[in-house]
């Protein structure tokens, strides 16, 4: 629930004019779902110390603002049920919309103004309390440290009015735009990748618009996806040309209702945590599906190496993805609290030009650095596209070869960047559950209490690798039991200082590094049992979900349910995976530990959907 306050509109306005402007923004605010609308001088006070009583949101409005409906009902349906605040571009404006936060200028160029409207979400109203009594609650929020989500006017209209000139001339500029329309096209996001915004988000709002018709709800638009992934897995199993080139289609129409589940979420405004959490699965799912149905057709059609390139794939993209995941949170932990001792460096000058060349929208610069980083939908279209022209091998090997080169720049750039802001993020969650750790390390190996957390980690993921590869050069050959034995002291080494503060700059990156240490055991393990390779996909594909599982919630605000503290975690694979491995029984192994992994995945998800997990 929501409680709506109107603050005092000035006294430039005529009182007529305030009185008709305070009706209007008195039913726009009902519509968008306030329970309550109240004005007056202490209303503001009244109101902030009532929801925070009763746990509800505030919604904030200037008496002077006129704006679209929807604009408000915008705010008041933000997707994450986070703090945001309306706001105009404006190149002397006093704010600047940084990543989606709104932020101080401080004294450099700002990018935004205020628009005249904040929803406070019921877990920032006390700061709201605190700052009640100030004229201009923005200002003060923010001094008072809430990084609120910036929610942009775009291609409607909202403006605060001083005088009778300003008041007809807003409502001339609002009466002027098609509200439906407008609507429908900011529901594609603002700033996409190259191939999304002139491939897809050209064409996309006419399927987003029929859907809403057809009452079509976002997660049911992401389930028909995922049948057409699958559909263009399968042809890419078949592998002949004309089953080649209906995949590349299935697979890019597959994506074009990806970016439309989005869309007509943001269109409808129907948001659910849930929601939010399967889009993301679902996108990773199809994608690692597309991977098997190239490598199977490729190994079809007799091309070898088609399955270790898919393998590859999967823990590279994974990895990739838990860097993007955690470097997003660690850029939004130092934009809420800057440390000042991080204005200098290569880091700060490296993202001084990254602000740069992302405020210089449709530039070369611009897409360049976009693409270079090789999002999905670069990564959909090259697979699309090396499929219908070539195989499933050569698909993948590009797929690997961009995914190695985008590791190494963003990898680069980050880590930079990331020691010039010199703020840590994994020590401000529940370290142990995003860690993954098992009861033997819970309970028994992080004892120790070691430091250096991502040493120790980055150890283990190079010491995996370097078995895996001395295994596929011949440098070892197989069963390398001693070798085994030796990597699984190793990467359960990295249990050591998992009781240590995980606070350096660098240390976001250690949740991808023992991701990567524990897949490449599993890759470790197969090349020494002889494990067929589509058994070692399969396992790898299963230890995905549970990983992408627990980022998804994290990113999308979705109650952590029954995947906090898996009792097995990556050190109890570890430790099956090697006693399979030395009673000759690694094939098996691997087969019951993706079911027992896929399952409780399954039993995780379903359990939290039917017992308070949010719906879509």
């Amino acid at each position: 629930m929501t409680l709506a306050v109107l603050t005092p509109a000035g006294d430039a306005l005529d009182p007529a004019a305030t009185a008709r402007l305070a009706e209007d923004l008195s039913a726009a605010l009902r519509a968008a779902g306030a329970s309550t609308v109240e004005s007056g001088p202490s209303a503001l006070r009244e109101v902030a110390e009532r929801a925070q009583q009763s746990h509800q949101a505030v919604l904030v409005c200037a008496g002077n603002l006129v704006a679209h409906p929807s604009l408000l009902w915008m705010l008041a349906t933000e997707p994450a049920g986070r703090s945001t605040a309306l706001v105009v571009p404006d190149p002397a404006g006093d704010l600047r919309d940084d990543r989606g936060k709104v932020l101080p200028a401080l004294g450099g160029p700002g990018t935004v103004r205020y628009g005249g409207a904040i929803w406070v979400a019921p877990a920032d109203v006390p700061l709201l309390v605190k700052v009640a009594d100030r004229d201009d609650p923005l200002p003060a929020l923010l001094e008072a440290g809430l990084v609120p989500v910036a929610t942009p006017v775009r291609l409607l209209r909202a403006e605060l009015v001083h005088d009778a000139a300003e008041l007809t001339r807003a409502r001339a500029e609002v009466a002027a735009v098609d509200e439906d329309k407008a609507r429908l096209r900011m529901a594609v996001k603002e700033k996409d990748d190259f191939f999304t915004t002139y491939a897809v988000s050209t064409w996309s709002p006419l399927v987003t618009k029929a859907s809403a018709r057809l009452r079509l709800t976002p997660s049911g638009v992401t389930a028909i996806s995922v049948l057409f992934a699958v559909a263009a897995a399968l042809a890419f199993w078949q592998a002949s040309r004309p089953a080649m080139i209906a995949g590349g289609i299935l697979l890019y129409l597959g994506f074009v209702l990806d970016c439309v589940d989005g869309q007509l979420a943001r269109y409808t405004r129907r948001f659910g945590a849930f929601g939010g959490w399967l889009d993301t699965m679902a996108d990773r799912a199809k994608e690692y599906a597309a991977y098997a149905g190239l490598a199977a057709g490729a190994e079809r059609v007799g091309l070898p190496y088609a399955w270790p390139l898919a393998i590859t794939a999967i823990v590279l993209q994974t990895v990739r993805h838990m860097t993007d995941a955690w470097y997003g949170a660690l850029h939004d932990e130092a934009t809420a609290h800057p440390r000042p001792q991080a204005a200098g460096g290569v880091g700060a000058r490296l993202s001084a030009a990254s602000t740069r060349v992302q405020g210089d929208t449709g530039s070369a610069a611009y897409w360049l650095k976009r693409i270079v980083v090789f999002p999905i939908g670069e990564r959909w279209a090259l697979l699309s596209v090396l499929a219908i022209f070539s195989n499933g091998r050569i698909a993948l090997a590009g797929a690997v070869v961009c995914g190695l080169f985008a590791l190494a720049y963003t990898l680069g750039l980050r880590s930079l960047r990331a020691l010039s802001m010199r703020v840590g993020v994994l020590d401000k969650v529940d370290t142990a559950r995003f860690r993954d750790d098992g009861l033997l390390v819970r309970e028994l190996i992080g004892r120790a209490t070691l430091p250096a957390p991502l040493a120790f980690a980055a150890t283990a993921a190079v010491a995996a690798l370097a078995l895996v590869v001395a295994l596929l050069a011949g440098w070892i050959e197989p069963p390398a039991t001693v070798s085994l034995i030796v990597l699984a002291l190793v990467v359960l080494g990295a249990g050591l200082p998992a009781r240590a503060r995980h606070g350096g700059p660098l240390d976001w990156l250690i949740p991808a590094a023992l991701r990567a240490a524990e897949y490449l055991f599993v890759v470790a393990v197969g090349l020494s049992g002889s494990v067929p390779t589509p058994v070692v996909y399969l396992l790898i594909f299963m230890l995905t979900l549970h990983h992408y599982d627990l980022v998804a919630r994290m990113e999308k605000g979705t109650p952590a349910g029954r995947a906090t503290g898996d009792p097995l975690g990556w050190d109890g694979r570890v430790v099956l995976l090697t006693a399979a491995a030395l009673a000759g029984f690694s094939t098996g192994g691997m087969v019951v530990l993706a079911a027992l992994v896929g399952g409780m995945f399954l039993v995780n998800t379903i359990a939290d959907w039917r017992t308070g997990g949010p719906r879509p």
